[in-house]
């Protein structure tokens, strides 16, 4: 089967799952058929991905040609709140990257540091659950770089990141996005925490002061503003407890491509 035909199969696979999602009413949480079937389905297309793709495959990477000339902002245009306009106004010169949770050594980084550290620039595409796609130049530092530095602990399993912005005002804190990927995932050589885009500084629109690239998943799973990274042995203290803002309201977890 050529990476195509691959590629292909497995979007399939992905939106099949997702349309069976988005198509109901009912949030799979509350709905505990309904949610199995998702599960099922998550199960199959991870599976499938993995059996039909190494772990180590790379997504497709592309030329400097290739770049769009034009690339939508997903997500949030700019967190809410008194605290991140400060951190723009002052270049993110007082923001410190945490990691936590099934470490070894707790750490707090600066974006000086991180852009101290080894780089990966790579040109991929970045395909919206949405329906739109777009071919985007990011350099960034390898999130497995970070994870060797703070040591994991044996019972780790996943990484979560906490963002900036807030999609819905909620009293528990639910509504302010987080996302979650696996240690095979975190460690493959194209996820990278990107500080840069098609050779400038990354946007507030597109993140700053840094975003999430797991190429081999859809674009909510690029998750933006990253303020801490959690490692976790499994979300059952994480509000909805699906690993994400998204799959908390139907969407699934895993959503290669």
């Amino acid at each position: 089967m050529t990476g195509l035909t691959r590629r292909r199969f497995l979007m399939g696979s992905t939106c099949a799952a997702s349309a069976l999602a988005l198509s109901s009413c009912d949030v799979p949480g509350q709905n505990a058929e309904l949610g199995a079937v998702l599960r099922s389905a998550e199960k199959l297309t991870m599976k499938a991905q993995r059996l039909l793709v190494s772990r180590g495959a790379l997504a497709r990477e592309f030329a400097e040609a290739d770049i769009s000339p034009s690339f939508r902002v997903n997500g949030t245009n700019k967190p809410d709140g008194d605290e991140y306009a400060q951190l723009v106004e002052g270049k993110f010169a007082s923001w410190r990257l945490k990691i936590d949770g099934l470490v070894e050594r707790p750490q707090e980084i600066s974006l000086a540091d991180i852009k101290k550290l080894p780089a990966r620039t790579q040109i991929t595409r970045h395909d919206c659950v949405e329906g739109w796609s777009a071919i985007g130049k990011w350099t960034g530092v390898p999130l497995g770089i970070l994870l060797k530095s703070v040591g994991l602990k044996p019972s780790a399993r996943f990484a979560v990141f906490y963002c900036a912005d807030e999609l819905e005002r909620t009293l528990d804190g639910s509504g302010r996005y987080y996302e979650s990927i696996d240690l095979i995932d975190a460690f493959h050589p194209q996820t990278i925490l990107a500080y840069a885009m098609n050779d400038r500084g990354l946007s507030v629109g597109h993140g700053a002061p840094l975003r999430l690239r797991v190429e081999r998943q859809l674009g909510y799973k690029q998750a933006k503003y990253i303020m801490r990274i959690e490692i976790v042995a499994n979300f059952a203290g994480l509000w909805g407890g699906n690993g994400g803002y998204w799959e908390d309201r139907g969407y699934e977890w895993y959503a290669g491509i």
